[in-house]
């Protein structure tokens, strides 16, 4: 069966209240595509897992902005004020992550681990209501997976089983976030015919992804 299809077709199994990954890096790397299609269905009281929700007219950011979040959990909202606004106001539930901590926690996610233990946040805010395990005498924080019923990613290159090819910065947390996700869908540039891409160049195997869009 193929893994190329239409946006129309890979937004049909999303639903409102769906937990949805996003990739991208304030914008770099975001599946645009798929994000523009979600607004056009509509879709309602979201949870979003990202590194941030860049900007209020670009990518994750037309989510907020139309008010199709209701929580969000990220490492970074700085660029997106809107994101702060709603927050303050009581209209978003936002968990902020440290950086490390979100890219580790969606990994473990993958790996099917119980978590992943850091001193990042202890002390602090981020510490509140969360476990200190102790080790060789230093405290840690225990830091639970995260997974999600989807993954939406950008990339630069698919041939048509759904090996991915990234390109430079683009490639941020999208590779992490298709292995946390119960379904992947990757907005590509390119899609090549089974065996045009060298192994080596393959930065996620397709066996990671379910369906592929043309950006």
């Amino acid at each position: 069966m193929t893994k190329i299809t239409t946006v129309e077709q890979a937004m049909e199994k999303i639903r409102n209240e769906s937990t949805i990954m996003i990739g991208g890096f304030v914008g770099c790397g975001t599946p645009d595509k798929l994000i523009d299609a979600m607004i056009d269905k509509k879709l309602d009281n979201l949870t979003i897992i990202a590194n941030d929700t860049s900007f209020p007219e670009q990518g994750i950011g037309k989510l907020i902005a139309a008010k199709r979040v209701k929580k969000l959990i990220a490492s970074y909202i700085g660029a997106n004020p809107e994101t702060g606004r709603q927050m303050q106001a009581n209209e978003l539930e936002v968990e902020l992550v440290p950086q490390g901590t979100l890219a580790e926690r969606i990994r473990s996610g993958g790996a099917g681990l119980g978590g992943v233990l850091t001193p990042t946040g202890l002390g602090t805010v981020v510490a509140e209501g969360k476990e200190i395990i102790v080790v060789d005498g230093q405290n840690f924080l225990l830091e639970k997976p995260l997974k999600a019923e989807f993954a939406l990613i950008k990339a630069h290159k698919a041939d048509e089983s759904g090996n991915l090819v990234f390109r430079r910065s683009a490639r941020n947390f999208n590779p992490v976030l298709a292995t946390a996700a119960d379904i992947v869908v990757a907005e590509v540039q390119e899609i090549v015919p089974v065996g045009e891409l060298d192994p080596d160049e393959v930065m996620l195997p397709g066996i990671f992804v379910d369906y592929i869009v043309k950006g």
